[in-house]
């Protein structure tokens, strides 16, 4: 186990992840942009110490792990004049666990060798709960020396862990996930919609599919959330919007057309237009454009 390791990002899913890196005993440092976050306080009360400048977080680990929205803030992070290549001890790991693509990682890990320092990308799977529990799906990218030393940290972190080959492997992959991730949801909402439609308990529904063939994570952990009107983030429609634009970023000059991607796509639309503030709703909100569907067929 490294000596130390840092976290920065403090968002959803980052602060999960740091609070039981520090609840298994890892010494860890934690860094925000943001100040004053509740994901910050969740992981100094886990026992992570909190610090005001990427260098100080940076210093000393061995392991750098980060959980951002995008390519830009992830870019940023790394190469603003006090980030953490600059600020790095030689040698030291950097994890990227956001989703970015596989471009962008194989960009960053260039970059990165030239100032001696490596690059892992590790995004992860299995939403805020998993984060949460310490049950993530985590897919990662790079050399397997490197992944070998984050192994042990992985384990506090996540359940199912895969190597998947080189730098860009685990973006790859992770952008396979999101396909199913949001075709699913279309398959949950209409699923959810057809029991209301036919005066059958969606609860129901939910026990009995989720225990068959149909059953999915989604069913399971975000059809309650649905039935609950329940519409708040454990993963955003804006991200996974931005995860969509890198699928179709990879698919660029490929002939191949994903129509199920781009339904999905188009029904997270229509839920942004649906509702207030709709972006920053969890993809559960997907059922807005459904829900708004049964209201215009009742009023016929």
């Amino acid at each position: 186990m490294p000596t130390a390791v840092s976290y920065l990002g403090m968002g959803i899913m980052g602060a999960s992840m740091a609070v039981n890196m520090a609840k298994a005993g890892i010494p860890i440092k934690v860094w925000n942009r943001s100040k004053g976050r509740e994901g910050t306080a969740r992981a100094v009360e886990s026992g992570a110490r909190e610090t005001d400048t990427i260098a100080s977080a940076v210093e000393d680990t061995q392991l750098i792990f980060l959980c951002l929205t995008d390519e830009s803030d992830l870019e940023d992070i790394l190469f603003r004049q006090d980030g953490v290549a600059q600020s790095a001890t030689a040698g030291s790991i950097i994890i990227d666990m956001s989703t970015t693509g596989p471009d962008c990682a194989k960009k960053m890990a260039s970059e990165l060798e030239k100032r001696n320092l490596r690059f892992v990308d590790a995004p992860v799977s299995g939403g805020d709960v998993g984060a949460r529990n310490g049950t993530l799906t985590i897919m990662a990218g790079g050399e397997k020396d490197s992944f070998d030393k984050c192994l042990p940290v992985f384990q506090k972190i996540g359940k199912n862990i895969h190597y998947c080959g080189p730098v860009g492997s685990g973006q790859s992959v992770k952008l396979c996930n999101q396909i199913l991730c949001a075709v699913n949801m279309i398959a949950v909402c209409e699923s959810l919609s057809l029991a209301e439609a036919l005066s059958i308990d969606p609860s129901l529904m939910i026990e009995v599919c989720s225990s068959g063939a149909a059953g999915s994570w989604a069913l399971a952990n975000l059809g309650p959330r649905i039935i609950a009107n329940n519409l708040e983030p454990g993963f955003m429609i804006k991200d996974m919007k931005k995860d969509l634009r890198l699928v179709k970023e990879a698919l660029s000059g490929s002939s191949m057309h994903f129509a199920g991607t781009e339904l999905a796509d188009g029904k997270f639309d229509e839920a942004i237009s649906l509702l207030p503030g709709g972006q920053f709703k969890g993809t559960q909100a997907m059922i807005a454009a459904y829900r708004a569907l049964a209201a215009n067929d009742k009023l016929k």
